[in-house]
């Protein structure tokens, strides 16, 4: 009986390996080809998570021009004048975006000079469904009609520099030129691989998140410039300029404030944290910067004013980082209008509907900022 189990016990030990090498040798190619699977559709995952927050965000962005800044802008004028405000913002819409798919979007950021881009991708040659240098997680053409949102908005702001004052042809020829000229070159030396200003790379580097030297400032400027070559307005201040209707620049305000968060968090270029910070930091820099300026109007005068705490909150929107620590940007957004440069202002002026149609576009820019379209990586994946 022992002799046969122990006859019987060779073969079974050797059918036993024989069938676990067969095993094995099955399982491994297949774990390999899971790998590889579940890895493709990790990416794809990412992809298209990151994917479906840019185009939100770049619909949230288009958003602020209209209905938000035309509202605002267009609830600052007098009656008579409310639609053909309204209409300058909705003609950058149309404008802007045919310029963009010619030749703007070639100019900021195909490849050329530290100064401006190249004509590579003239009506959108090249720009595809695969990723670009720009953004690893997203289609090109996805990054490309999200900066497209910011083209538009730009000259945008500058159209409350000049309301009421600017027949609508001389307005269309003008924000048109300066979108070429100014706009697409310093979007190319800000953000374009091998610009002057480009963070990674650049002969001198400017940390720009979410266009506070792009946007804010060339804007800013332009509306300042502006300003000062119409001269004074004809009758103010013996005329009344009253706003029309503040219902209306405090829906654009409300609508603004909602469309900021794709403004800010959507510069990160995908759905992960550093979206999130910078969406946090939107919330939190415009909340602080219209609760401070409420009460240092309440201080003041008295009594706040909804003009007061929309205006701020909008200044309030530009003060956000992706890497600033949330507290920093409520600390900054709260403390400005306590400076005491608010007592020694003219009221008039401080409060006219003049004064902020004229410097809206002036917001304070934030300083330290840095966008993953600059970084180190970006650079040498183009190279």
């Amino acid at each position: 009986m022992y002799l046969r189990l122990k006859t019987l016990s060779v073969p079974a030990v050797l059918l036993s390996l024989f069938c676990s090498a067969a095993v094995y040798a099955q399982d491994a190619p297949a774990t390999k080809a899971e790998v590889a699977a579940l890895k493709s559709s990790i990416d794809a995952a990412q992809m298209n998570a990151d994917n479906a927050w840019m185009l939100v965000s770049a619909a949230l962005v288009l958003l602020m021009t209209g209905p938000g800044l035309a509202l605002f802008y267009g609830g600052l004028v007098r009656k008579k004048n409310i639609l053909g405000t309204m209409m300058q913002s909705f003609a950058m819409m149309g404008l802007i975006t045919i310029l963009w798919a010619i030749v703007g979007y070639s100019l900021a950021f195909a490849h050329g000079t530290s100064f401006i881009g190249g004509l590579d991708h003239i009506f959108l040659k090249g720009v595809g469904a695969a990723p670009g240098p720009y953004a690893a997680t997203i289609p090109a053409q996805t990054f490309m009609v999200y900066q497209l949102m910011f083209a538009i908005i730009t000259p945008a702001l500058i159209t409350g520099a000049f309301a009421e004052r600017m027949k609508f042809s001389s307005m269309a020829v003008f924000l048109s030129l300066w979108s070429l000229i100014v706009y697409s070159p310093m979007a190319h030396m800000v953000w374009g691989v091998g610009g002057l200003l480009n963070a990674a790379g650049g002969m001198f580097p400017s940390l720009d998140f979410a266009g506070g030297t792009v946007v804010h400032i060339t804007s800013g400027v332009s509306a300042l410039v502006t300003a000062l070559y119409l001269g004074k307005r004809i009758g103010y201040p013996h005329t009344q300029m009253t706003p029309h209707s503040l219902v209306l620049s405090f829906i654009g305000a409300c609508l603004l404030w909602v469309g900021w968060f794709g403004f800010n968090a959507g510069s990160a270029l995908n759905s992960g944290p550093l979206a999130t910070s910078a969406f946090v930091n939107t919330h939190f820099a415009a909340a602080a910067a219209a609760f401070g300026w409420t009460i240092a109007e309440w201080i003041h005068n008295g009594k706040p004013t909804a003009l007061g705490a929309i205006y701020r909150h909008v200044t309030g929107e530009a003060h956000p980082e992706g890497y600033r620590y949330q507290p920093t940007n409520v600390v900054f957004a709260l403390f400005p209008p306590l400076d005491g440069r608010m007592k020694k202002a003219d009221k008039r002026v401080a409060y006219s509907a003049r004064a902020v149609k004229a410097f809206d576009a002036w917001a304070p820019s934030a300083p330290h900022e840095v966008t993953p379209m600059q970084s180190p990586a970006a650079v040498k994946e183009v190279a």
